[in-house]
């Protein structure tokens, strides 16, 4: 049963002025700090670039009433409980602590499966590119067993070539794994891990920050890694090009304060795995050993906050 500040914050999610919604991680950080009244109320008390982009269409989509959004949210409501999918918010204790404490944390996911705060406050991103090499593959599976045995809640993309030999390698092992997809929680990309999504759900959460009719789309999977990073202690990047999905993370991953391990055979490869443990930002590492001492310590406070926004399509 959905609550009432539930539905306004979704309400808000929803509201469209001539092609562009309200920042959705400004609604969350809002709603967060109490502020979800002066939000309905068309202010928004954060001081940021990103507020003052935002307010005119608060404003405007606030002229007809919020209560006009609640059919559109309705039917979003009745797609996710159709395929057997619930709801948590920014505001529900469930949410998942660790994506709690980053700047460009969503309003809302859905999920198929069961949260577990316990473990998922363990969850290590396991991620590479998806034309994986055999070498690649290999090798994502001996991370993954280390981490798992160790304690950790593998998190990945449910994406073709690492993700997937991430997921099912936790799986084999009896490991919880948490796959954040790129689409709706209703759909599955690639088609072809449709059943491995099932049994994730049936063992671990499969979850998505997107509205449940959401197809996938170019800018769905790189707002994917901004969640896969956040809901993670660090991620951990076994193969990846310099216009790999997985680099992104990796950027993302420094933004959030989170950890960042690259495999030595990455950084021996890619100028830009190299460039980012030069710089401080990542760890190069050499086995699981140095991965868990590294993710066993305090991770960084971010350099600075979040400049890229997070917008959201409601088609």
């Amino acid at each position: 049963m959905i609550t009432e500040s539930q539905m306004r914050l979704l309400a808000l999610c929803s509201i469209r002025v001539e092609g562009k919604s309200v920042d959705w991680s400004l609604l969350a950080r809002s709603a967060l700090r109490g502020h979800l009244d002066s939000l309905c109320d068309g202010i928004i008390r954060e001081d940021s670039p990103a507020a003052k982009k935002a307010l005119p269409i608060l404003r405007e989509g606030l002229k007809s009433k919020l209560s006009d959004q609640y059919v559109r949210v309705e039917q979003e409501l009745r797609l996710a409980e159709k395929a057997g999918a619930k709801l948590v918010t920014a505001l529900d204790s469930s949410y998942p602590v660790n994506l709690r404490g980053v700047n460009d944390l969503p309003p809302f996911l859905f999920y198929r499966g069961n949260l577990d705060s316990r473990a998922d406050a363990q969850s290590v991103a396991v991620v590479g590119t998806r034309d994986a090499t055999e070498v690649g593959i290999s090798r994502a599976k001996k991370v993954t067993r280390e981490l798992g045995k160790a304690g950790f809640t593998i998190a990945s993309g449910l994406a073709r070539g690492i993700d997937t030999a991430a997921h099912t390698t936790a799986l084999d092992f009896s490991f919880r794994t948490v796959a954040v997809i790129g689409t709706g929680i209703t759909k599955c990309y690639p088609k072809e891990n449709a059943t491995l999504a099932d049994e994730i759900a049936r063992r671990g959460v499969v979850v998505s920050q997107f509205w449940p009719s959401r197809s996938p789309g170019r800018d769905t999977f790189p707002r994917r890694n901004h969640v896969t990073s956040g809901i993670s202690l660090g991620s951990v990047v076994i193969e990846a090009s310099g216009t790999s999905g997985a680099k992104m993370q990796a950027r993302i991953a420094t933004e959030q304060g989170r950890h960042v391990l690259l495999l030595r055979s990455l950084v021996e490869k890619q100028p830009w795995a190299r460039k980012m443990v030069d710089s401080g930002r990542a760890t190069q590492v050499d086995d699981a050993e140095q991965m868990i001492e590294s993710l066993r310590t305090p991770a960084r406070t971010p350099p600075r906050p979040l400049t890229g926004q997070l917008t959201f399509d409601v088609e």
